[in-house]
């Protein structure tokens, strides 16, 4: 069951996503930058746990850094959220690791990141028993979805106790500054989180979130967690990283209300 709501207000967790970080590392091979040092630094911070999306192509992470990541997060008693494909070799490696959590996502070699939500409706006889396994091994098993009721009263049915929402589009429509899609989106996602909560599902977000569009995300109450990454490590080019964790916890404070 997901935890309660509560009646007085709390801010959502901050999940770290520090995939880009070994992108600007493999792009010219070496060592450097780390993502664990990235981690290590974010936890030191105010990160609440950490994200790592473990590719079938292995174009950012790889087998070594969601290796040494874990140790990581065991080492300080912050999670590990893993993000994968919901294929069967890649839970493998999940159930081998037995990460925090794990996030199942849709994943295709041509996109550039992660462009939509995953099918569970259409996919549930495949990606059931794949998500049995990694709950029956103690993972807290995630699914990126859709704010879509039918996927929603998917996800339920399922051993998952998570759903995690992509935002990407919400995002998108504020860039081109269409602000009344952007509104309708963020009604789906706010009944979507109503629904999923109601199931019984916890609810986190993620995916395309900034300083400028995270605030009415962390004022859904039934948010408990958001993932964020790209727009995090591109702000730390310029301010650093810790002054962009700063900023961003301070958003989403005030999206709930609060100040930190």
């Amino acid at each position: 069951m997901s935890e309660i709501v509560s009646q007085t207000p709390v801010i959502p967790r901050l999940g770290v996503n520090i995939d880009h970080v070994a992108t600007l590392r493999n792009a010219r091979g070496g060592r450097h930058p780390d993502p664990v040092d990235a981690a290590r630094l974010a936890i030191q911070h105010g990160a609440d746990g950490i994200t790592a999306h473990l590719r079938e192509d292995r174009r950012h992470i790889t087998d070594d850094d969601i290796e040494r990541l874990q140790a990581l997060c065991l080492e300080t008693n912050i999670p590990l959220n893993m993000e994968v494909a919901a294929v069967e070799d890649m839970a493998e490696i999940a159930l081998q690791l037995k990460p925090h959590a794990v996030c199942l996502v849709p994943e295709k070699r041509e996109e550039r990141t992660t462009e939509g939500g995953l099918d569970v409706a259409g996919l549930h006889n495949t990606i059931t028993p794949i998500i049995a396994k990694l709950a029956h091994c103690g993972c807290r098993v995630s699914l990126f979805i859709e704010a879509n009721s039918k996927q929603i009263n998917a996800s339920a049915k399922t051993d998952a106790r998570v759903v995690e929402f992509h935002t990407g589009a919400y995002a998108n429509a504020l860039d081109v500054n269409d602000d009344a899609l952007a509104q309708t989106l963020l009604e789906h996602l706010r009944d979507g989180a109503k629904q999923a909560h109601a199931l019984g599902l916890e609810v986190h977000f993620g995916h395309g979130l900034t300083f400028k569009n995270v605030e009415p995300i962390a004022a859904i109450p039934e948010a408990m967690e958001l993932n964020i990454g790209h727009f995090i490590l591109g702000e730390a080019i310029f301010m650093g990283l810790p002054e962009a964790l700063k900023r961003m916890r301070t958003h989403m404070a005030t999206g709930r209300g609060m100040s930190l």
